[in-house]
């Protein structure tokens, strides 16, 4: 499995670098349109390899699938944090119950008729 692993991670590297130096050419990256800056006053410009903007894009396409997930999944994890503590709970209960002392140490059917009678 560990050589699965290696052999993926060079994979992956090979692809990103082929990718890096297939890009190298440099773009300016603009906050706000031409048109909406000219209005404003005011324009927000970088000028990066054209890679960098790409895995800049990858890596925050990530990170936000992880938030949308880790959101979605609120409702899941609150379920099983009231799950557990109620299975603690149960499990509490269980356990003094194992604990405390027979208060009959007769037959039941017979504790039975006597309260009864």
């Amino acid at each position: 499995m560990r050589y699965i692993r290696y052999a993926f991670l060079v994979t992956l590297a090979v692809a990103l670098i082929t990718v890096a130096l297939a890009n190298r050419a440099f773009v300016t990256v603009h906050l706000l349109p031409e048109e909406l800056s000219g209005f404003l006053g005011w324009s927000w410009s970088l000028t990066l390899p054209l890679f960098v903007v790409i895995f800049a894009g990858v890596i925050a396409g990530v990170l936000i699938g992880f938030i949308w997930e880790w959101l979605r999944e609120h409702k899941i994890r609150a379920e099983g944090a009231r799950t557990r503590k109620e299975r603690d709970q149960l499990a509490r209960e269980v356990k003094n119950l194992r604990d405390q002392p027979k208060a009959r140490t007769g037959d039941d059917v017979l504790a039975l008729i006597d309260d009864a009678g």
